[in-house]
């Protein structure tokens, strides 16, 4: 049977291909040697990341995992504990990299929506002690990707940070979603960055570029993380190619994204008034949905191949359980093709 391609995608804003402007820009790209710093167009990049989070200085890297894995590994020493929510991304979607990377481990914090306070640090926190691991770093990741794209509060990430100065503990921000975060929240990212000693932004998600990421912080924070860009395999040469995808994002792609916010909320809205499906979370505050399947009476994985027969695919998080997001190349006609094709798809209609 001939597959049928898929023309709405709602797996993940990864899914995005770069705009006919943004390749454009990629091709006129000034380049040089990374490695020698002589990239223009990547070191403008890091510059501009650098001053948009409020930071020193910045790192352009291929992925968003490599910023957070060269992070906590330069944050902590063998032996050390990291603290995050049980649903953040360094905890359960990362290969356990910063146990095998640099021997820490993670103590997870139950919470809602991944948005733990600061009593709840406290509680997580380590007392001294010889036969312990010490805690050394706390992790907020904004948007919380498992909390259905919850943003962070300005406030509850200021009393985390200010807990975590009191412990004595290094603060550092999983910047995946963060410009999804300021647009929905009206929070300009250097204020959400500067309660952390480093964190990074994301462009291969909502702002539509096939690959990077920049890590922000002190100086020589910075000069260490390039030790462990090399060592990882991460070094590349003529990277402006790349970096420019990423500057014509900072300048065209980042007030859209209240786009697709909006889709995300019309395809939930139409997604709960389908028999059978909850919203959970029900806020739809970016551009994650996780639809409950569990009262409808038919599988995750059954919908998800008969929508896939639709040329409409949805994430499968589990038996009952499927995540859909929006991005730059899904508009409101194809969330309400994609809603519609659901409630067929949970009927028993291909």
């Amino acid at each position: 049977m001939t597959a049928v391609p898929v023309a709405i995608d709602l797996v993940s804003d990864t899914a995005t291909r770069p705009t006919a402007a943004m390749l454009a820009a990629m091709t006129r790209a000034p380049v040089g040697d990374e490695q020698l710093g002589e990239d223009p167009t990547t070191a403008a990049l890091e510059a501009r990341v650098a001053d948009l989070l409020g930071k020193e200085a910045a790192l352009f890297l291929p992925s968003g995992t490599m910023c957070n894995q060269i992070a906590l590994v330069l944050h902590t020493r063998p032996g050390d504990e990291v603290i995050c929510a049980a649903s953040a991304h360094v905890y359960g979607s990362e290969g356990a990299g910063v146990a095998v990377l640099g021997g820490a481990l993670i103590q997870p914090i139950a919470c809602p929506r991944g948005i733990f306070g600061p009593d709840e640090l406290s509680a997580a926190v380590r007392r001294p002690k010889m036969r312990a691991p010490r805690s050394r770093l706390v992790v907020m990741e904004q948007t919380s990707n498992r909390g259905g794209g919850a943003v962070w509060p300005l406030a509850t990430i200021r009393a985390v940070a200010g807990r975590a100065r009191e412990h004595g503990l290094a603060v550092h921000m999983d910047g995946a979603r963060l410009l999804n975060a300021c647009v929905a929240s009206g929070v300009a990212a250097g204020e959400f960055a500067q309660p952390f000693d480093t964190a990074w932004l994301d462009f291969s998600k909502g702002l539509g570029c096939p690959v990077g990421a920049v890590l922000a912080g002190p100086k020589d924070f910075i000069q260490e993380a390039w030790v462990w860009k090399h060592r990882l395999g991460g070094a590349l040469r003529q990277s402006g190619v790349l970096a420019a995808a990423c500057l014509h994002a900072l300048d065209h792609h980042v007030d859209r994204l209240a786009e697709d916010h909006a889709n995300a909320r019309l395809f939930a809205d139409r997604a709960a008034a389908i028999p059978g499906v909850r919203l959970d979370p029900p806020e739809i505050e970016t551009n994650i949905v996780f639809l409950d399947l569990s009262s409808a009476g038919v599988d995750a994985g059954t919908v998800s191949a008969r929508l896939r027969r639709s040329g409409i695919r949805i994430m499968v998080e589990g038996p009952t359980r499927m995540r859909a997001v929006t991005h730059l190349d899904v508009s409101r006609a194809d969330v309400e093709r994609a809603a519609e094709g659901l409630a067929q798809a949970l009927a028993g209609a291909d």
